[in-house]
């Protein structure tokens, strides 16, 4: 019951920071205010200790890793995002995530604990399924992956929004609209205006943080699905059954693994790659929530039905 109550306490503590959290944020992205950013950083470690904290608590009194439903998978992704949230904070590395990942954290978190997920609050036995060594390699691997792999595609979809927005201030002088919205050339920023070319670097260092954190995304999901073949093996006799969510996160694995093909070629570098790391953000929510909205397969202790 004291667990219970702790866990449940944190869990409206780290909610309500984080709240406080992304406008206080927005107002620094407008005001350039370093009063009000040095506390919205601090905002967002004390969110990623509260979410510590919480599934610590829920591993002690539950006796297995929380990663068993998807309610304890929604808070360990929100977990995730705020990870990567400060570990540039601390390295002193200045990156976009904060922008990306303070909402990230907060829209997980508060489907995690609406009333839609209400059953699943409550920590239940493992089914014999989830008994395994494995669980907590191959489900946190695949959420730590699926936290980057969304943060790298949001970043890539803001690289062509800026794009599209500046093609588009100069769609009327060009008979062709569709290369003209997405194509790029580094010659056209020379010679202009000074915040073009701030725009210009503005692009080159998404482009570049997009690149590198997709590349984390991608080597952790890698290992969560070998991983999970391992342990498919040992609970089911066969690495790979072609289960629904297994199916969806070899797509999801093929589609990155096309965009860092296109990072190798120059003239596939910028816009190009981003439009398939922009498709990948819609693959990883069907293959993490869409398929468990089916309710069938081996995955099946994955889904939820929403309470009426």
């Amino acid at each position: 019951m004291i667990f219970a109550t702790l866990e449940h306490i944190l869990t409206h503590i780290s909610f309500s920071i984080i709240s406080i959290v992304i406008p206080t944020h927005l107002m620094t992205l407008v005001y350039e205010i370093v009063g009000l950013c040095d506390s919205s950083e601090k905002g967002m470690i004390a969110t990623f200790l509260c979410i510590t904290g919480l599934l610590v608590t829920r591993w002690i009194y539950s006796g297995h890793v929380p990663l068993s439903d998807l309610y304890e998978s929604l808070m360990f992704l929100s977990w995730s995002f705020s990870l990567m949230h400060i570990v540039p904070y601390f390295r002193n590395y200045k990156s976009y995530f904060s922008t990306i990942t303070a909402p990230s954290a907060i829209l997980t978190q508060g489907f995690a604990t609406s009333g839609l997920l209400t059953k699943m609050h409550q920590s239940a036995i493992l089914v014999p399924a989830l008994q395994s060594r494995w669980l907590m390699m191959h489900v946190s691997m695949m959420l730590l992956s699926y936290a980057a792999l969304l943060c790298g595609s949001l970043l890539s979809i803001t690289l062509l929004v800026i794009r599209f927005k500046r093609n588009m201030a100069v769609i009327g002088k060009t008979t062709n609209f569709l290369m003209s919205a997405f194509s790029f050339d580094e010659t056209q920023y020379l010679n202009v205006p000074l915040t073009n070319y701030h725009r210009y670097q503005l692009t080159q260092r998404l482009d570049h943080w997009s690149y590198r954190v997709i590349g984390l995304g991608f080597t952790l999901l890698t290992i969560g699905i070998l991983s999970g073949a391992v342990w498919a093996n040992e609970a089911w006799g066969s690495y790979w059954n072609w289960d629904p969510k297994e199916t969806w996160a070899f797509i999801t694995w093929t589609v990155f693994a096309i965009y860092l093909h296109t990072r190798t070629n120059q003239n596939l570098q910028g816009a190009n790659s981003a439009i398939v790391a922009s498709m990948g953000f819609l693959i990883i929510w069907i293959c993490y929530f869409g398929v468990n909205l089916l309710g069938r397969g081996l995955h099946s202790y994955g889904s939820f039905t929403l309470n009426t």
